[in-house]
């Protein structure tokens, strides 16, 4: 389940959680563009800590398996029932056809869909290399901008309790390259961008993403924004 953006043994992965987001920034930002607060959520794959956030946020929760909609049942949820569709890394690794139509079939005309991922160019690239998809993913002519997402990029950082367990943290999962990076830290916390894609309820949304990227505009999309 995502409560991490990558599995790690489970003494580590406690290390981790700790130190992801501190600040608050991505629930914050999830209640911005939802909102969340009294509202119908449907959370795929979530684990406990990001279903403890969001209940937290005000939103009536159903936690379905991100493999749920692979069989002809799909999701068990029913057509038109949520307000919201949230999901953190372990879903919609790219704009698939089938998942953005199982999200479209459980939301109300006013739903909205909203996607976590790495955004990259940050320290935590430096210690598990930059993904082609991941890059590929926040592009102009990529899956999701192409299939009517737009795309807030959120600066948000893991804070360790001091320098010396961030740096045992690192090296213990990342080996050389984790010291390497912890070797250099000032303060001890790490970059950390997380792009969070969200989209409107079905093609509406596809056909303002056609309008905002044809090729005579601008080069960067209007539609990122960065917070």
């Amino acid at each position: 389940m995502a409560d991490l953006p990558f599995p790690l043994d489970p003494s580590l992965a406690s290390t981790l959680a700790r130190a992801l987001d501190v600040e608050g920034k991505i629930p914050r930002a999830l209640d911005a563009l939802g909102p969340i607060g009294d509202r119908d959520v449907v959370l795929v794959g979530g684990g406990e800590a990001e279903t403890q956030r969001l209940t937290a946020l005000g939103g009536r929760l159903t936690n379905v398996d991100p493999y749920a909609g692979d069989g002809a049942g799909g999701w068990p949820v029913p057509d038109g029932s949520a307000d919201v569709v949230v999901a953190s890394w372990s879903a919609f690794r790219g704009a698939d056809r089938a998942e953005l139509a199982e999200a479209d079939r459980v939301l109300r005309a006013t739903g909205r869909l909203l996607v976590i991922h790495d955004y990259g160019r940050d320290d935590v690239a430096r210690l598990r290399g930059e993904p082609p998809e991941q890059l590929a993913w926040s592009r102009r002519d990529g899956p999701f901008l192409r299939a009517g997402f737009r795309i807030r990029v959120l600066h948000c950082f893991w804070t360790f309790d001091s320098l010396e367990t961030a740096r045992d943290f690192l090296r213990a999962a990342f080996g050389e390259a984790g010291g390497t990076v912890g070797s250099e830290l000032k303060r001890p916390r790490l970059s950390w961008n997380v792009a969070l894609y969200h989209r409107g309820r079905g093609r509406a949304a596809v056909r303002g993403a056609q309008r905002r990227l044809r090729p005579q505009r601008a080069a960067v999309a209007p539609s990122s924004t960065v917070s």
